[in-house]
């Protein structure tokens, strides 16, 4: 096989997706805006080479020799002053790879889009095709439906095979940003405030695999939620308790409640200069809850999903290996 590009492998999804493809001895070549940042891609034979989803000619360099290209290069954040590099990174980037692709000669894109595209109304769960509700909780959102959208036109323009991959929230070892604060803060006792909501989950390493049979078993032109699990707050709470054998108690704040919580949470960062943790987009996507189905991905790529169970133990395990958890003894389900 030719070489295969990553872009945003220097991330959580897309260093994932380039592990994958070296244990099947895959030669791998990443895409990296700082290659000094990736000499752990680097020291695993990956070819890093410098480049930017913004300079359209650095990725029709990198492209070059390539049959196959995953990009999973893009900005995820909320509470933002200014949304418009997040925009760039993910609409015009997400562009700029596909038209390099083109020009490069690469027959299929793996694009890392995201389920929050999707944009179900509340109380749905959703699969590939569920109707968008029309309108979006976050600038975050807005901007991955774009490049989707934008992904989609550019290769049916330049006639790639495109094949989307849309990961519900990303966990796993490595993981500490995001909705991985749960599972953090619990562990460490900061969690003192929860809202009732549920969330779809995909663990790191299905995430990972769920990509790489993408290339090989997906349809181009179609799209594959990867969610392994839907679970509740409560639920939540209640697996980590068990596994951990801590009892956290959190108050449960009403919904006009949490959302005047995240204002004076971003009005006081922005006063002291800092971007807000909190703020009323983040509060209502939580609020929101997001519900997906990701059971194409196993009938037609034969992705098997792991347990919730599993993802919260080997998360919290690394953890404790890196000191972030202190206190914390993972209990295994196994009779002794």
């Amino acid at each position: 096989m030719s070489v295969v590009l990553v872009t945003g492998a220097t991330g959580f999804v897309g260093g994932g997706i380039a592990r994958r493809l070296l244990a099947d001895g895959r030669e791998v070549r990443a895409l990296s805006r700082r290659p000094e940042a990736a000499t752990a891609l680097q020291a695993l034979g990956v070819d890093v080479v410098a480049g930017d989803v913004l300079a359209p000619e650095t990725v029709e360099r990198a492209a070059r020799g390539c049959e196959v290209v995953y990009h999973a290069a893009g900005v995820n954040g909320f509470c933002m002053r200014d949304p418009e590099p997040m925009r760039a990174a993910n609409v015009t980037g997400t562009e700029n790879v596909i038209d390099a692709c083109a020009r490069a000669g690469v027959r299929r894109v793996v694009y890392t889009s995201s389920a929050a595209v999707i944009g179900e109304a509340a109380g749905v769960v959703a699969t590939e095709d569920t109707p968008h509700r029309g309108w979006f909780l976050s600038e975050y959102e807005r901007s991955k439906h774009d490049a989707e959208a934008t992904a989609v036109r550019a290769a049916e323009r330049h006639g790639i095979e495109l094949v989307c991959v849309n990961p519900a929230s990303v966990q796993g070892p490595g993981r500490t940003g995001g909705t991985a604060r749960l599972i953090l803060d619990y562990a460490n006792g900061r969690l003192r405030t929860l809202v009732r909501s549920r969330f779809s989950l995909v663990d790191s390493d299905d995430c990972s695999e769920g990509h790489v049979l993408a290339e090989t078993r997906g349809a181009a032109g179609r799209r594959y939620l990867l969610a392994g699990v839907c679970v509740t707050t409560d639920e939540a709470v209640a697996t980590m308790a068990r596994i951990t054998g801590i009892e956290r108690r959190a108050l449960h704040l009403p919904r006009p409640a949490a959302l005047a919580a995240g204002d004076v949470a971003a009005t006081l960062a922005r006063a002291r200069g800092r971007r807000p943790r909190l703020c009323r987009e983040m509060v209502a996507t939580v609020l929101h809850g997001h519900a997906y189905d990701g059971s194409r991905a196993s009938r037609e790529l034969g992705l098997e999903y792991r347990s919730f169970d599993d993802m919260v133990r080997r998360t919290l395990a690394w953890y404790v290996d890196q000191g972030l958890v202190s206190g914390a003894t993972i209990r295994s389900d196994r009779p002794a």
